[in-house]
């Protein structure tokens, strides 16, 4: 017992480790999150990839059924029959065992037919095949156990998914890097969308802490006398407007905290935090516009061309539809007859036979040719599909250019903007404690402070939105 519980304490002392970097795991992931560590979340919990993953696996399932009427296909079967009444043909029979049908079974024996020898299912016995006959006729007790087997040779059918498997694979793998580009992208937006809230949330709030400092020294030179009761007022006007403006953001943020939960299949209860690095998205605004599209690289193109393969292979089911099936058979049966329930299966009376089956159509309504007509229709369909698309892909590639483009101008502005706007400030501030401006003037340089700096993120997240349009559009964007 004692060494019992030393193996015990061994055990759980081993174990803890893993425990507690679990734990630490799980930890880490409620805390603050980067962009990356949310891609991969969703990648791994998304409802949308997680369903384009089943839908592989099904695929699978549905191909190996359809391959499995390559191999041979066996079969057992078995019957019992008790006659309450029997038309007793063989009672004036004097031939015996040809005439075994009377029993309900193809071929039949009489059993021991006397003296005159012993009939059996063909008649073979002299004398006594009359005898085996109307016993095999007065048996009210039949049963036939049977074993057969079946090997396609040559299949239209099973031709046909030889050929889709390929193409089928295909379009589901596909179909879920489509699904995760989708997580991936929209789950970028969504992210920088919450930053940028979160980012305007911090601008406000530090516009109330400079509109209370201002309040307050409004209303101390109001005491002294400097000034009149307007500054305070004006500096109370300003900081209830941005109070309000903080309530409006603070929502915001939680609406996108909400929304980005939603696209990471994140626990809606569990907190959720991000963090970002504002030198490095700085850097990762950057993308080379001079990059030349190719449509292939577009996994909506891909699956239209994967599409097509498989209505090729339907054209080619549909133009191979008049030749014959083949395919090699065997069976095994045993028969039993008696009169007797508890000796019924006493006596066996096997046959048992090999072949080919064929089976050719030859006029089925004309529908092998309409379906051949109506396949060739749908690939040239998907020709005037694939030409549509990439139509649609080259414009949506010269907007996503253009749009980054228009931004990336339009950040670089900006971004001069808050450093001139802080200088300003720091000036204009500065001068109205030495009372040399008025505060209206300082209301007006913290405005253009607030309205920069508002600007400028706002600018700094459409832009690296329109790089995520830009790599999508190009077909690059990242997926791990």
């Amino acid at each position: 017992m004692k060494n019992f519980y030393r193996l015990l304490l061994i055990t759980i002392l081993l174990a803890a480790p893993s425990i507690i970097l679990a734990q630490t795991a799980k930890d880490t992931l409620a805390s603050k999150l980067t962009l990356e560590q949310c891609i991969d979340f969703a990648l791994r919990n998304q409802p949308a990839v997680r369903q384009a993953n089943i839908d592989e696996e099904i695929n699978e399932k549905d191909i190996r059924i359809s391959l499995a009427d390559w191999l041979p296909q066996v079969n057992s079967t078995g019957s019992f029959q008790h006659y309450l009444q029997r038309f007793n043909a063989f009672a004036a029979s004097t031939g015996g065992g040809t005439s075994a049908g009377g029993a309900g079974a193809g071929t039949g024996t009489g059993g021991t037919g006397g003296t005159g020898g012993t009939g059996n299912g063909t008649g073979v016995g002299a004398g006594g095949g009359a005898v085996g006959g109307q016993q095999l006729a007065i048996a009210n007790n039949v049963s036939n156990l049977g074993l057969s087997a079946s090997q396609v040779i040559y299949n239209n059918d099973v031709l046909q998914a030889s050929k889709a498997s390929k193409f089928s694979r295909q379009y589901y793998k596909q179909n879920t890097q489509s699904a995760k580009i989708d997580v991936v992208s929209n789950v970028s937006k969504a992210f920088y969308d919450l930053l940028l809230s979160q980012r305007q949330l911090d601008i406000i709030n530090q516009d109330i802490a400079r509109l209370q400092r201002n309040l307050k020294d409004a209303n101390a030179r109001y005491q002294a006398g400097v000034v009149d009761k307007i500054d305070a007022k004006q500096a109370t006007i300003g900081l209830n407007n941005s109070l309000a403006t903080r309530k409006q953001l603070q929502e915001s943020v939680n609406s996108r905290t909400a929304y980005l939960k939603q696209l990471m299949g994140y626990t809606p209860q569990r907190p959720l935090t991000v963090t970002y690095d504002s030198v490095r998205l700085e850097r990762e605004t950057l993308i080379d516009t001079n990059q030349v599209l190719n449509v292939n690289n577009r996994i909506e193109y891909s699956l239209l061309e994967t599409q097509k393969n498989l209505n090729n292979v339907r054209v080619s089911y549909y133009k191979y539809g008049f030749l014959p099936s083949l395919s090699a058979v065997g069976s095994y049966n045993l028969l039993y007859f008696n009169s007797s329930l508890s000796g019924l299966y006493k006596d066996a009376f096997p046959t048992s036979l090999v072949g080919l089956n064929i089976a050719i159509p030859i006029f089925q309504g004309t529908k092998r040719l309409q379906n051949l007509s109506k396949a060739r229709l749908q690939v040239k369909r998907t020709d005037l599909d694939l030409e549509n698309t990439r139509n649609a892909i080259n414009t949506e590639f010269t907007q996503a250019i253009a749009n980054y483009k228009s931004n990336y101008t339009n950040y670089n502005t900006l971004r001069q903007n808050v450093e001139l706007a802080k200088d300003v400030y720091n000036i204009v501030s500065l001068q109205y404690r030495e009372g040399i401006k008025t505060y209206l003037d300082l209301i007006v340089a913290q405005t253009d402070l607030r309205t920069a700096s508002l600007n400028y993120y706002n600018a700094l997240f459409q832009l690296l939105s329109s790089k995520v349009d830009v790599q999508r559009a190009l077909g690059t964007l990242p997926v791990r």
